[in-house]
Order: C-alpha cells, then sequence, then structure tokens
C-alpha cells in the first residue's frame, strides 16, 4: 500500500489506472467503509482510500473539534485490507483557491438533513466533485446509511461527467441493530441502547408508518420515551422517484435523525 500526501504524486502514480475504485472517508475507519472497501476490491482492479475531514461541510465548529480522530489505527486497519493507495491530503490540497461555495446541486439538498444544515450537502459534494478531478475512478463506493448525501453525489456526478460512477453499497450494523458510524465512539452504552431501541421501534412499525396506521406524533412520543430527547426529523419518502417521477414500482424509505446528547444520528430503515 502506498500512502500519498501529495495529489500530483497520487496523479502520476495512477494515471494509466483503467478499473480504480475509489472508497473516501474523513478517517475513523469502521466495520461499514471496510465493507466499502472490500467491495472496490472485488468489483475493481486497484482500490484507493482517501481520508480527509472536510470542515466545510460541519455546521457546527464544536462538532469539527469533536469529530474522531486517530490516523494511526487507520493507517493499520486498511494497510490489513490491502489496498493499493491511501490518498490524506491536506486542505491546500484538496482547496487551494478557496471553497466553491456556489455549487449547484439537486433541490433533494433541501429536505432532510438539509432543512437543518444549510450549505452542508454543497459541501460534501464539492469535496468529492474535486477528490474525482484528482483520482478520476471507474467507480466510487458510498454506503446507504447516508443515503441522501449518496444520492445527491450520484445526481450530481452523473450529469457533469456522463457516467454513473456511485456504488450503493448496504448498510453495516453493530450486533445492537445502529448503523455503524465514525460518531458511535462518542456514544456511552446507555446512548448506544437507546439508538438500538430506536432501530428496532422503527423497524418493527415500518408497514404500520408507512400505512399511516399509527401517526408521527405518536411515533415521536415513543422514540422519545425510549430516552431520545430531541428528534430532527421522520420521514417516509420514494426512493424510486426522488428526483422525478418515472414508472418504478414505488418503494419507500423511512428517514430519521435524532440527538442523543449533542450526539447527531440519522438512519433509514
Amino acid at each position: 500500500m502506498k500512502i500519498l500526501l501529495s495529489k500530483y504524486k497520487l496523479t502520476r502514480l495512477i494515471k494509466n489506472e483503467k478499473k480504480l475504485g475509489f472508497v473516501p472517508t474523513m478517517g475513523s475507519i469502521h466495520d461499514g467503509h471496510i465493507s466499502l472497501i472490500k467491495k472496490s476490491i472485488k468489483m475493481c482492479d486497484k482500490t484507493i482510500v482517501s481520508i480527509y475531514i472536510n470542515k466545510p461541510q460541519f455546521n457546527n465548529k464544536d462538532d469539527f473539534l469533536r469529530y474522531p480522530k486517530n490516523f494511526k489505527n487507520d493507517i493499520n486497519i486498511i494497510k490489513k485490507l490491502k489496498i493499493d493507495y491511501l490518498f490524506i491530503p491536506n486542505t491546500k490540497q484538496i482547496y487551494p483557491s478557496g471553497y466553491n461555495k456556489k455549487i449547484k446541486i439537486n433541490n433533494f439538498s433541501k429536505e432532510l438533513c438539509g432543512r437543518f444544515r444549510a450549505g452542508h450537502f454543497n459541501a460534501v459534494v464539492d469535496v468529492i466533485d474535486r477528490m474525482v478531478k484528482i483520482i478520476m475512478p471507474h467507480r466510487i463506493f458510498l454506503g446507504e446509511k447516508d443515503f441522501q448525501q449518496l444520492k445527491l453525489i450520484e445526481d450530481f456526478l452523473l450529469k457533469k461527467y456522463k457516467k454513473n460512477m456511485v456504488v450503493l453499497c448496504k448498510t453495516v450494523r453493530e450486533k445492537n441493530g445502529i448503523a455503524y458510524s465514525s460518531r458511535n465512539v462518542l456514544l456511552t452504552k446507555k446512548e448506544k441502547d437507546i439508538a438500538s431501541g430506536v432501530y428496532k421501534f422503527i423497524k418493527k412499525n415500518k408497514k404500520k408508518i408507512l400505512n399511516k396506521r399509527i401517526n408521527t406524533k405518536n411515533i415521536k412520543n415513543k422514540i422519545n420515551n425510549l430516552g431520545v430527547k430531541k428528534i430532527e426529523y421522520l420521514k417516509a419518502i420514494d426512493i424510486n422517484n426522488i428526483f422525478k417521477q418515472n414508472n418504478m414500482k414505488k418503494k419507500y424509505k423511512i428517514f430519521f435523525a435524532y440527538y442523543l446528547r449533542n450526539i447527531r444520528l440519522i438512519d433509514n430503515i
């Protein structure tokens, strides 16, 4: 595995790669990331993983400062997976002329998380676009846990590069049911138990929620009773008709976001 800090050295090394898989991360590598990396290794000739904590996508300075960082451990985990390239750029490598605040993305960015995190998805799509320009991958592997983010990236790249690079990868969960997330390490055991209870409750009642046999207010009350103090949203969306109406069969997911203490968790079922 070659570890590269310079985008110029990286581009020289990978310029002749025809089937390059790319897994973008912000570090704090967990089993969810590992599943993406393994899928890339299986589907592509070479795999590159990036670690870059993208400050512009954080709406809260404290959230950025709290974000888990353990580069030494990350490198050790990734090295064992026997990938080809690990790219760890600094901010000057990614943003030589500053951030692109005018990047245009689909209006789906204003729903769900976008209602509470102004500019977040613009910053995410911007950094991914910058990475794509450097790496020019054949495929990008993204997890379904961040489904809204995934669909916005997929839509943007498809329009700009005229090809579908994104490979959607299923959410990987801990034994208690909660989706793997870098922020999980910040949770206490009690908070993990609460998060597990939320996941199990929504999963158990998904059909009732979709058939409106249980109203949103009652659902939120039950989630509050599990120990959640603040719920940002809980909404069912037809994922086959996010951007435009088509003839595809309707397929619904329930999206939800809530806080445990000051830690924000999102998921979809």
